[in-house]
């Protein structure tokens, strides 16, 4: 496994895999408190590959995973630490949206370790074809994500099947009380350990990601995501919908202006979704549309920004989001498009990380996105503020008044006919295979991302990013400095300026 490491590059541990794993290889339960790209994943998979006995040919240790697609990193991950070791570790990963009957094949031949969403276990445990019983290692990764979707009853039923005696472990970004009376319930005498981002007091990473709130109505939403894409040109970005719905329509609009996107949301089969996310790992494709719980705690190289287009409704939620990007030491930028109607739970987040988001306007009439000059406060104090301004005897200071109160909480000037209401593509008709051919030839044919990312990993094509925007002077709307993907827009337009090798 030493070997493998350094193939990979890793020599040196980073503070979670220093802190966790003597523990664990000495047998305790711990309660790792760190996000998802701080060395998680071989933080835990290191000590179980270590104890695993392959000549016993039952699972020996479990890992449970909110969705399919963490599970299928881990499974990924966890193979790749076995390669090469003599008699090594057989790796099976169990999820739905998969042929059942493979699933019992591969049980059947004897698996060491399974790694799977709770929901599919649960139903492999009541079919009676997957034993648990010789399990001595239980891992809950993003434990608070899987509460958070709803997953309480599955995650104890599973655990309800494993031996009295085991070692468990239990990795979370937060730590709600749900999530403390879990680990109260199933774990003895936890150490707890947890990982601060940039030395500070919080798990959040908020000194390596930038964090923007953009204040718009929900008309003009879609025209200030354009603009921030136009302005910021990122080499890789999430954008999360809030649902399904919304990311497809979301995607059609952006596949309308010529942009390299696609969507991942629960309506797309595990073999699209599994397509999707390996063309947006090589950089063939520069925007991934994303409901929060398809992208729930998907581990990228190379996201440069995340837009949250729809506000999140909970901090869990929000942080789950920003820390898409700005991972393994790396920088980012998280933009917050936010509506009259999002101000409460705007504040909310606020409160719970301690933090005034910094505010700016999009009315709809400028090709860019102001500083906010509003009053400090709330949105909801503004409004008020205005109403009793507007409730004035002279019409004129009325009026004043209720402009003031629109201010309040977001500018609610008209669009100057040039913005597109997301609402026109709703009764659009897919196209599915006839726009995915499209984008394709527009990533892979007019972008050049693929050229500019050396290999085509999303690593290499984030340093190229990187260091082509630092001979740009730090600029995000440089001329022909965005050597990194070749073009300054969507797909298809400025093609004279692919840029230069770096």
């Amino acid at each position: 496994m030493v070997r493998r490491l350094k193939e990979k590059g890793i020599t040196v541990p980073t503070p979670v895999q220093q802190e966790s794993i003597p523990l664990l290889l000495d047998g305790k339960d711990v309660i790792a408190r760190a996000r998802t790209g701080t060395g998680k994943t071989l933080a835990f998979l290191l000590p179980i590959l270590r104890k695993i006995d392959p000549a016993r040919s039952y699972p020996q240790a479990l890992i449970v995973a909110p969705t399919r697609e963490l599970a299928l990193q881990i499974t990924e991950e966890a193979r790749k630490l076995a390669e090469g070791i003599p008699d090594g570790a057989k790796v099976l990963a169990v999820y739905g949206g998969q042929d059942v009957e493979k699933q019992l094949r591969k049980l059947e031949g004897g698996r060491h370790l399974i790694i799977g969403t709770p929901g599919r276990l649960l139903d492999h445990l009541r079919r009676g074809t997957l034993e648990l019983g010789g399990v001595k290692t239980l891992v809950l990764d993003e434990a608070d994500q899987m509460l958070h979707m709803g997953f309480l009853d599955e995650v104890e039923a599973v655990i309800a099947a494993l031996p009295y005696k085991r070692q468990t472990m239990l990795f979370s970004a937060t730590m709600p009380d749900r999530v403390k009376q879990l680990a109260s319930n199933y774990m003895n005498k936890p150490v707890d350990i947890v990982v601060k981002d940039g030395g500070g007091s919080s798990l959040i990473p908020l000194e390596s990601i930038k964090q923007v709130v953009v204040e718009c109505t929900d008309r003009t939403k879609q025209d200030a995501l354009r603009s921030m894409l136009k302005e910021h040109q990122p080499y890789l970005a999430m954008i999360f919908c809030r649902t399904k719905r919304r990311a497809q329509t979301l995607n059609e609009a952006l596949l309308s202006f010529g942009y390299a996107s696609d969507e991942l949301h629960g309506d797309l089969s595990q073999a699209k979704r599994e397509a999707v996310m390996k063309r947006f790992r090589d950089a063939k494709l520069q925007l991934l549309v994303a409901t929060d719980v398809a992208a729930r705690g998907l581990d990228v190289e190379g996201v440069t920004h995340v837009y949250n287009y729809d506000m999140p409704h909970d901090v869990e939620s929000y942080i789950h989001r920003i820390g898409r990007t700005g991972r393994a030491g790396g920088t980012g930028l998280a933009v917050t498009f936010a509506a009259p109607k999002d101000s409460f739970d705007l504040e909310k987040i606020e409160r719970s990380i301690s933090v005034k988001l910094k505010r700016m306007t999009w009315d709809g009439r400028s090709s860019e996105a102001r500083e906010s000059s509003r009053p400090k406060g709330s949105g909801q104090e503004s409004s008020r503020r205005g109403a009793a301004a507007g409730s004035r005897g002279n019409r004129g200071e009325a009026g004043r008044g209720g402009r003031n109160a629109e201010a309040g909480g977001g500018r609610r000037e008209r669009s100057s006919g040039k913005a597109r209401d997301i609402s026109a593509f709703k009764d659009t008709e897919r196209g599915e295979g006839r726009r995915r051919g499209e984008t394709g030839s527009r990533s892979q044919g007019s972008s050049g991302r693929s050229a500019k990312a050396g290999s085509g990993t999303s690593r290499q094509g984030r340093e190229a990013y990187t260091s082509s925007a630092g001979r740009a002077g730090g600029s995000s709307s440089g001329s022909g400095t965005r050597n990194s993907r070749g073009t300054s827009g969507p797909r298809g337009q400025n093609t004279g300026r692919r840029g230069r090798k770096s």
